[in-house]
This record gives structure tokens, C-alpha cells and sequence, in this order.
């Protein structure tokens, strides 16, 4: 089996290069140096070239408040890349597993969401990835959509290493407390992915959605917080203070949902998949990454 990941020097990319050591199967890395994947025609090209088994797309705009004055870059990206990917996957019979995002809902439900419910996207972030499942799904491909939430790890640019670098130059930190959502280890997403993969060409799957993510819901401050506490057994500088404040005082370009929890029985009852143990993860990713 040979597996193309795209977007493999991104966090989760480099995740996957991690979890894919462990696996017997032929694994190729295209980094947006090796790939630019807003080169649409070239995309098409590499991918009929490598003709993988199956495609891991980690590539995306992911810039949250970019996107709101880069919007017709945040869609060439995460929609008509992907609807490239989609449809050459569906020339190749090739599966797509691709990643998307928590901020398709609108966060105004008070329970996490799960796959049925209705998405309405506030940002234009949420919009775009949207678009982008939307194109998999009309190319006829077979695909599996994983939407995840709040990613962090040791690598790339994160909540978890904001915080850090924040609370070596600050001793006092604003942290908004009324957005709710769950925290997700990407080396956990990697795994997962990496779990299923081989299922796909050796078990009859139907093209699915799927919610995975961290296993307790908590609000902005109180995933700071706890950050903030491990890392000090790791002898990290915390702030002496870290004060709750409202979305309605820490202006950004983006509406966030208020909510944006995600139900993940479907994964768990589908394949045994646990959800990632976000605080578990904290600790990990700390002992990995020097800041």
C-alpha cells in the first residue's frame, strides 16, 4: 500500500511522519516546498505520478483571522485544491482521508456536536473548509472527513506554544473563558489516522465523517491553565496571573463559535477509537519541545 501525505510540514504532517515509521506501507511526504498545493494544475500531476493507495490531506489554510483578508486564498486552498485532490483520487480509485474543522458548526448549540448535525459556519475559515467537504463529497471519491478541533502539539504554531512563549515574556496573560472547546494532541489525530488507513484497502468502508477529538470539553482559560501548571514542572516561566476575560473583549478579525465541543461515539463505536487524552498530550508534547 503507498500512502501520500499531503501538507507534511505542518504539525499534524510531521505527526504523521511519526506514526507512519511504524507501519510497514510505502509512505511519501510532500512538503509545501516539495507541493504548493494552490499550483492546482501541478497538484493534479504529482498525484497521477505517485498514484497512491491512499492520500492523507494535512494541507490547509489555517490561518483563522488571515482568512477573513485572504479569502480568496483560504478557498483555493481548502476548497478548490481539495476538489482537485477529490477528483483525482476518484480517477485513481484512490481513498482520500482528509482533515477538517470544528468551526464548520456555529457553536450555539450547548452540547457537543456530532456528524448529523446541521453546519453554519461564522468565519470565513469555517466557510472555506466547508467548501472543501462538500467538493469530496460531490466528487464521488472514496473518502473519510475528520473533523478535529484545537490542535496542538510540539511542532508548528499552536495554542499550547503561544502560551508558553506568552508566559516567558509576560507575567500577566488575558485568556478568554467563554468559548468552549476540546483541546486535541495531533500526534493523537496521527495515530488515528494511521489506525485506519490500512483498514481501508483491506475492509469493505463506506465514504464516511467522522469527529475526533479531545476527550473533555474545556474553555480557552482553562486549557491555559493547565498548560501553565504542567509547565512549570518542566521549568518553564508561567505569568503570575492569567485573568478570564470575555470574547467580547479580545477583539480578532474572526467570529469564533462560543461552542464548538464535538460528540466522537461514532469514531469510537466505528473503529474502538478512544478520544485523544488532551492533558495526557500537554505532557507529552511539553517533554518533546523546548521553547
Amino acid at each position: 500500500m503507498k500512502i501520500l501525505v499531503l501538507g507534511s510540514d505542518g504539525q499534524l504532517g510531521k505527526c504523521l511522519n511519526d506514526q507512519l515509521k511504524n507501519i510497514d506501507h510505502e509512505s511519501i511526504f510532500f512538503s509545501r516546498s516539495d507541493l504548493d498545493i494552490s499550483n492546482l494544475n501541478l497538484l493534479r500531476k504529482k498525484i497521477l505520478l505517485t498514484k497512491p493507495n491512499i492520500i492523507i490531506n494535512a494541507a490547509a489554510f489555517t490561518g483563522v483571522d488571515k482568512a477573513e483578508t485572504e479569502k480568496k486564498l483560504a478557498y483555493l486552498i481548502n476548497h478548490r485544491a481539495v476538489e482537485v485532490i477529490a477528483n483525482t483520487c476518484k480517477e485513481l480509485n484512490s481513498w482520500l482521508i482528509h482533515v477538517s474543522t470544528d468551526y464548520v458548526f456555529d457553536g450555539f448549540h450547548d452540547r457537543p456536536y456530532n456528524e448529523t448535525y446541521q453546519t453554519n459556519p461564522q468565519s470565513v475559515y469555517g466557510a472555506s473548509k466547508l467548501a472543501g467537504e462538500s467538493a469530496i463529497q460531490s466528487s464521488g471519491c472514496k473518502h473519510l472527513i475528520i473533523r478535529t478541533s484545537w490542535v496542538f502539539s510540539e511542532y508548528g504554531n499552536n495554542f499550547l506554544k503561544t502560551m508558553i512563549s506568552l508566559g516567558i515574556k509576560n507575567n500577566e496573560l488575558n485568556v478568554v473563558d467563554d468559548q468552549i472547546g476540546c483541546p486535541t494532541y495531533a500526534q493523537d489525530i496521527a495515530k488515528t489516522i494511521v489506525y485506519i488507513a490500512p483498514k481501508l484497502t483491506q475492509e469493505k468502508l463506506d465514504s464516511n465523517i467522522f469527529h475526533y477529538c479531545g476527550d473533555n470539553p474545556c474553555s480557552w482559560y482553562e486549557f491555559s491553565v493547565f498548560i501553565f501548571n504542567e509547565a512549570k514542572k518542566y521549568g518553564y516561566k508561567s505569568p503570575n496571573c492569567i485573568n478570564k476575560i470575555k470574547t467580547k473583549d479580545y477583539k480578532t478579525e474572526a467570529k469564533r463559535p462560543q461552542n464548538s465541543s464535538l460528540d466522537c461515539f461514532k469514531i469510537e463505536k466505528h473503529f474502538g477509537i478512544k478520544p485523544s487524552n488532551w492533558s495526557l498530550g500537554v505532557k507529552q508534547a511539553l517533554k518533546k519541545q523546548e521553547f
